[in-house]
């Protein structure tokens, strides 16, 4: 255990039947803390018994994160049984809520002789993981008196794991964490939880980092961030209450906002000095005002024209260097063309990692949809580094879609791309078409990756798929590769490749 290996430290570097040449209570009293601290909660507590002058050295640990059960009112689902069934199945089913109810009730015993123990000095983070009821509330508000008054850096209060149709939302004081008219806090993560922001919540000038998940605003949310002014991460993950996201042109420490499935229609940004921007859900009006300095983009518009969308509708990304793009595509949506002008053109992008979902209505090896990607090298005359991920998705229209017909892809000299990968590539028509323009028309190309497993990004489910993939494509992949590298005079490798 970690009390005996703290002990066996007394014992170190010294002959037989001597005294031993250190022991730990040699050490200056401030360091003995440090290195307490250094440990898991529960592990500096039982180190703590080893002496009794350690005693209390636990009270002083700085990260004090609390994980409770994962969910509350856990009921199983079940089908139609006969009534005797009926009985046992309710017997079953209150016998786990009582043990929930159990083990919740044991972590709120322990969280609050934690906090009524420790020291209160020198709390780095505090971190409460669990779900409660509504009667439980009150030991919710007690938890973040105690983050405030520690002066905690970094608070997590995430209330997502509990389950519960009838559950009520906490609505989450902001104004507890501040403590006379200032708040510690450098990065808060609130999760499940309700706020009321507005205007006249000050105190938050240390504040660096914010990430709201499933979280319920209401009120004047861009009046409450307009006194954040030392905000350089911004992260709103599914959180509902904001239809028009205004970023006020207080945050101009901005540098990376994240926007992920929020039901808004509008995203204004005035924060000058945003360096990476990240959209994913439907295609709504975005406009970034001091987007001069954005290096990094990720954009993901849902719906099958969604890559035609990312390269036309988001003027705003054109100065980037690192794009990525995630989109589902389809033969029947075509891409539409940039006009080949410089001011239409992704004249600094240098790299781009694309993860394509392809409908198809009918067989992958006459689906034509990733041709669609040439289109996007064209107006990229510039990029050096190109990561392609890509997996086949069917699916059954409900009236037969019209497919448009694909002239075939017409791809410009490139003179500076030199490195590709593709994942998710099974030597389907339109990939291997897609490949030769590339090894074709990429003059200073070094090197082309094949992989015909689809990469986990892309697909949650993709290692449940891998190992037939590596014995039904790897063979094919392998010859191709060699075929077209020796038609093209250029280095192609295929991973997954087994061991010789």
């Amino acid at each position: 255990s970690s009390a005996s290996k703290v002990s066996s430290l007394e014992h170190c570097h010294h002959g037989a039947g001597d005294e031993p040449s250190f022991r730990m209570e040699d050490l200056p009293a401030e360091i003995l803390p440090v290195i307490i601290s250094l440990l898991p909660l529960k592990e500096a507590v039982r180190t703590s018994i080893v002496s009794t002058s350690w005693k209390m050295l636990w009270t002083f640990h700085c990260n004090l994160c609390f994980y409770g059960p994962n969910e509350l009112d856990d009921d199983p689902s079940v089908p139609p049984l006969e009534s005797d069934e009926e009985a046992a199945v309710d017997e079953y089913v209150k016998t786990s809520q009582a043990k929930l109810k159990m083990k919740q009730d044991k972590f709120i015993e322990a969280v609050n002789c934690v906090i009524q123990r420790h020291s209160r000095v020198g709390i780095n983070k505090f971190s409460i993981r669990c779900g409660l009821h509504k009667e439980e509330f009150y030991h919710l508000d007690r938890w973040i008196g105690f983050a405030a008054s520690s002066k905690a850096k970094i608070v997590d209060f995430d209330l997502k794991k509990i389950d519960s149709p009838s559950r009520e939302v906490h609505q989450f004081p902001l104004e507890a964490l501040v403590v006379q008219g200032s708040s510690c806090v450098q990065s808060l993560y609130l999760a499940d939880v309700s706020i009321k922001p507005h205007p006249g919540i000050f105190g938050f000038t240390l504040l660096r980092r914010l990430v709201l998940e499933f979280v319920e605003i209401f009120r004047d949310f861009s009046g409450f961030l307009a006194n954040c002014s030392a905000l350089e991460d911004l992260e709103l993950i599914e959180c509902s209450g904001v239809t028009n996201l205004s970023i006020p042109h207080q945050l101009d420490k901005l540098q990376h906002l994240l926007i992920d499935r929020m039901a808004v229609e509008t995203v204004e940004s005035n924060a000058a000095d945003l360096a990476h921007f990240e959209y994913k859900g439907k295609e709504i009006p975005i406009v970034l005002h001091g987007r001069s300095k954005l290096e990094m983009a990720t954009i993901m518009f849902e719906g099958s024209n969604g890559l035609a969308r990312a390269f036309t509708a988001v003027p705003i990304i054109l100065r980037v260097k690192v794009l990525n793009v995630q989109a589902q595509i389809s033969a029947y949506e075509q891409l539409q063309k940039l006009a080949p002008r410089p001011c239409g053109m992704f004249m600094h992008l240098r790299h781009m990692t694309c993860g394509l979902t392809v409908l198809s209505l009918k067989k992958p090896n006459s689906d034509n949809g990733v041709l669609q990607l040439v289109h996007c090298l064209n107006v990229a005359p510039l990029l050096q580094t190109l990561h392609l991920d890509m997996i086949y998705s069917y699916f059954k229209a409900s009236a037969p879609a019209e497919v448009a017909e694909e002239e075939g892809p017409h791809m410009h000299h490139h003179g500076h791309l030199k490195t590709v990968h593709i994942s998710g590539f099974r030597c389907y028509k339109a990939q291997a078409e897609l490949a030769c323009c590339i090894l074709e028309n990429a003059r200073v190309l070094d090197h082309m990756e094949l992989q015909p497993r689809v990469a986990a990004a892309i697909c949650s489910y993709a290692d449940l798929k891998n190992f037939a993939v590596e014995r039904r494509f790897l063979p094919g992949v392998r010859e191709w590769a060699q075929l077209a590298s020796e038609r093209f005079g250029k280095a192609i490798t295929v991973l997954d490749a087994p061991s010789e």
